[in-house]
């Protein structure tokens, strides 16, 4: 019996060798290939923890889940905050990839901070952020959340503090090639006495100006013809009885005929006084703003609209962070704008072909053509927003501030 028993015990203690050789080898199988976990450091050839856009690439992004976050607006500005919101959750229900968007709880960079935080905290791995304010931000959540891809629109490279992370993708856009677009557009259907109401004097709202004033001295120079510009900044963005009662005098008193409204929702306030005026405009921004101006204001009350391609550029990126890409756009800065002479449509900075009030001294061709000219180099346009550009056809009245 005592020598069986001995034998039972030697034939346990052998298997029970062989059980614990297998686990070994089997974690040693894993250790070997691309694991990602940082916290194993038994082995001295272990392959380094993935980057966000490792993982992307390796699950084919199907673990992605996007967040957006507005700036200081919300989902229904009726422009870059909603345009974003949009495309985004337009994207994730096409792809069955879950969606969130968060609005801070006031205008500062502690509270985007807090949505980050909390958009990271219910495991979002993609944030996407509209507008420069986020510029503070981005410089106190990329280092700490290297797992997230954070894709930024309209936040340049000075807006991150000169050095974009490896986890940031920063989009900008030559709003000073729509906003001369618009002021080409303008005065070839025959509107000479106009206003710019922007928003605040910022980059991207400067460059809209000073890109409106350019083209519209450029089209009255070659028709011979007067043209005067009554520019402003509403110091806000969005519209008040204040600012629309600033309109109303442009509309009703100085004989303006169209108002570029540049500056999210200050729109109403110029699409309010327009209503008051027949044959009155007002020129949209950032998208196209005839849907929601019209059914509030009047059919045909949008002229135009000096547009982004805010749409365009979620929808690449996040195709982007799907096919495992992101590496190739983190870290770097880019300022979208005409990348095609033939199709108007394919370009970052544009105006609606389908919406404009086209007419006989200006016409789809001619729009396309204008286009054409731009992307090949004969016509330039100065994005420089040091002073406002000097104009030779046409008189600006430089107003300052509303408020």
């Amino acid at each position: 019996m005592e020598g069986r028993l001995i034998a039972m015990k030697k034939l346990f203690a052998i298997l029970l060798t062989l059980a614990m050789v297998l686990s070994l080898a089997a974690c040693g199988g894993n250790d070997s290939g691309n694991s990602g976990d940082s916290g194993d450091s038994g082995d001295s050839q272990q392959e380094p923890a993935a980057t966000p856009a490792d993982d992307g690439g390796s699950e084919g992004g199907a673990d992605i889940r996007v967040a957006m976050i507005t700036d200081y607006g919300d989902i229904t500005d009726q422009s870059f905050n909603q345009t974003t919101y949009e495309a985004s959750k337009a994207w994730c229900e096409a792809n069955g990839v879950e969606f969130t968007y968060y609005k801070p709880a006031g205008d500062s960079t502690a509270e985007r901070v807090a949505m980050v935080e909390k958009a990271a905290d219910e495991d979002y791995n993609v944030i996407v952020m509209p507008g420069f304010a986020f510029g503070e931000t981005i410089t106190e959540v990329a280092d700490v959340y290297p797992e997230i891809s954070f894709i930024a629109l309209d936040v340049s490279e000075g807006d991150v503090g000169g050095t974009v992370p490896s986890n940031v993708y920063c989009a900008v856009y030559k709003e000073e090639l729509c906003g001369y677009m618009a002021g080409v557009a303008a005065v070839k259907l025959g509107y000479t006495h106009l206003g710019y109401l922007g928003g605040m004097a910022v980059p991207a709202v400067q460059r809209f100006g000073y890109g409106f004033i350019q083209g519209v001295d450029a089209a009255a120079g070659e028709l011979g013809v007067d043209a005067t510009i009554e520019y402003v900044y509403g110091n806000q963005f969005f519209g008040d009885p204040d600012i629309t009662a600033y309109t109303d005098n442009w509309y009703q008193n100085l004989g303006v005929q169209a108002v570029f409204a540049c500056g999210g929702g200050i729109c109403t306030s110029a699409g309010e006084a327009a209503a008051k005026v027949p044959g009155t405009k007002v020129i949209g921004v950032d998208v196209d703003q005839s849907f929601t101006l019209d059914a509030a204001y009047g059919e045909g009350v949008t002229l135009t609209s000096a547009m982004k391609g805010l749409a365009a550029t979620v929808n690449h990126m996040l195709d982007e962070v799907v096919a495992g890409n992101f590496a190739n756009y983190g870290g770097k800065a880019e300022a979208l704008g005409l990348v095609s002479g033939d199709d108007p449509s394919a370009n970052y900075v544009l105006l609606p072909m389908d919406t404009t009030l086209w007419g006989d001294g200006f016409t789809q061709d001619d729009y396309k053509a204008l286009v054409k000219d731009m992307f090949d180099g004969k016509i330039t346009v100065s994005d420089d927003i040091s002073a406002m550009p000097a104009v030779s056809n046409i008189t600006v009245n430089d107003l300052g501030n509303i408020k």
